[in-house]
């Protein structure tokens, strides 16, 4: 079967209309991952440590995350730090993705542990080539570990 435990994705993004684009994107260039959305920096903790609404839950650790700087609750700069902090989590890879091509950004992003810092397309087809680039790098050339949270 295609769409395997282990191809998961967890996305940690507040607008709504980014995670549908990535949804599609996904639909057209035929990924079948199991892609997962956070809202907030709180709520990615709180799934990846398996708290609140995740505490019952039976969770894969994702693959990759995919990681937007700028969230409400909690921005990404601080989730990035506590992920890369934790000896549970920091083996999984974070990509930075985020609307700011600021170099300190980008900086702070690769001191803390980002495995990757891809800023935000700006049409549907770039959108759909770099899901397709980050499909085909992350899930068909580098090997990750696949472990349960």
């Amino acid at each position: 079967m295609e769409n395997q435990i282990s191809d998961s994705i967890l996305i940690a993004d507040d607008d709504h209309d980014d995670q549908y684009m990535i949804k599609q994107a996904f639909a057209n260039i035929k990924f079948n991952a199991n892609v997962q959305f956070v809202n907030d920096g709180v709520e990615l903790m709180d799934y990846l440590n398996k708290r609140g609404k995740y505490h019952q839950q039976n969770l894969i650790s994702p693959r990759i995350i995919l990681l937007d700087l700028n969230m409400p609750k909690k921005d990404g700069r601080e989730c990035l730090k506590e992920i890369k902090g934790n000896p549970n989590l920091k083996k999984i890879p974070v990509i930075v993705y985020s609307t700011s091509s600021n170099p300190d950004d980008m900086s702070y992003a690769y001191e803390h542990g980002a495995s990757s810092y891809i800023t935000k397309p700006y049409s549907y087809k770039e959108l759909i080539h770099t899901m397709d680039v980050i499909k085909n790098y992350w899930f068909s050339i580098v090997k990750t570990s696949k472990t349960a949270l």
